[in-house]
């Protein structure tokens, strides 16, 4: 069921989502990075396995979900050694090279 939710928001991303893909597809940062990757029964934006490296472009429904998104975070932190990045639309839509450099510092 995951996979097919994750096969899914691959095929229809949010806008957001979309323009990140299109910088960081490829080894455009200097590793490769998977979109809509279940991990651990979760489905996380942007995945680099290389740096263990969660990147996730959050919508307005998230501001509702914090505490679970605080709890998804730290499991995935202590199971598999992933630390999360959070970025809103408009930080994507609006900033986008400061959510590289983001991605890039955390990624060193």
């Amino acid at each position: 069921m995951k996979r097919e939710s994750a096969h899914r928001m691959r095929l229809n991303p949010t806008p957001a989502e979309n323009a990140l893909w299109q910088r960081v597809r490829g080894r455009a940062l200097g590793a490769r990075f998977h979109r809509q990757v279940v991990l651990r029964g979760w489905i996380a934006d942007f995945w680099c396995p290389a740096h263990r490296l969660i990147v996730e472009v959050d919508g307005g429904s998230h501001k509702r979900k914090g505490d679970a998104d605080a709890h998804r975070d730290a499991r995935l932190l202590a199971e598999i050694g992933a630390r999360t990045l959070r970025f809103s639309n408009e930080q994507v839509i609006g900033h986008c090279e400061d959510v590289l450099a983001a991605i890039r510092l955390a990624m060193n």
